[in-house]
């Protein structure tokens, strides 16, 4: 199985003169241009996409849609794949008019069991954000397991490549990309080094299930060939 972890395009809110704190807001014209430049490069390094995943903010939804009308995917839309601090200590998001619009002072992961929005009750804390983005993997990966076993019971394998297993696209923001890696890397609260996502950069790990070792392989982090000339020329 082949998950493929991509930033969303730039979005007003990544913009450093934004002042407007923390919005559900959309790409900016460069970012949908980023979104446009990796639609391109897809096909080439993916020959087919089995399912699209993608947070509900805009910035992500909106590089999503246009991922998906070169993948021919339904997208498939998750609350929990919401940057941190927009949802609730049940998961669950905020509502659009109530957002936390400014986050906490100190670094999430400086005081992970803290609210990363402390001026509004019930926000998430770090380790929440990050049980959710797990959650998030592990069904993610059981529900495409007995998947596979289901079509391989119907003899259905032939429109999927046995080498490579199904392939997954996540549309998704930085924090969550990390909290990707601390669940699969298995770290613990206090991390010791970012990981850092370009927009749009795409990371690519596999899960194998291997019974007597790892069960996760990461292929590479933060691909930005679509961004290089000629193909794009900011």
């Amino acid at each position: 199985m082949q998950l493929y972890f991509i930033r969303h395009g730039q979005s007003y809110v990544n913009l450093k003169d934004w002042e407007n704190g923390n919005v559900d807001e959309g790409l900016t014209d460069l970012g949908r241009r980023q979104a446009e430049a990796l639609a391109a490069w897809l096909p080439g390094e993916l020959p087919y996409v089995d399912a699209l995943y993608a947070s509900t903010m805009r910035r992500a939804s909106e590089t999503a849609q246009i991922l998906a009308n070169v993948c021919g995917c339904h997208i498939h839309y998750d609350d929990r794949l919401r940057e941190i601090g927009n949802n609730r200590l049940d998961h669950q998001p905020w509502p659009n008019d109530a957002l936390p619009r400014e986050y906490a002072e100190y670094w999430a992961s400086e005081r992970p069991f803290s609210s990363t929005t402390p001026t509004l009750e019930g926000g998430e804390s770090f380790m929440h954000f990050r049980t959710r983005v797990g959650i998030f993997v592990e069904e993610l990966v059981q529900h495409h397991r007995e998947r596979i076993q289901s079509r391989s019971e119907l003899d259905e394998l032939d429109f999927i490549d046995r080498s490579r297993g199904e392939i997954i696209i996540i549309v998704c923001h930085g924090g969550v990309i990390e909290s990707a890696f601390d669940h699969i890397f298995n770290i613990g609260p206090w991390r010791r080094c970012e990981i850092w996502a370009h927009n749009t950069g795409v990371s690519h790990f596999e899960y194998v299930a291997h019974p007597r070792r790892e069960t996760w392989r990461l292929h590479y982090h933060n691909r930005i060939d679509h961004l290089r000339p000629p193909a794009f020329d900011v």
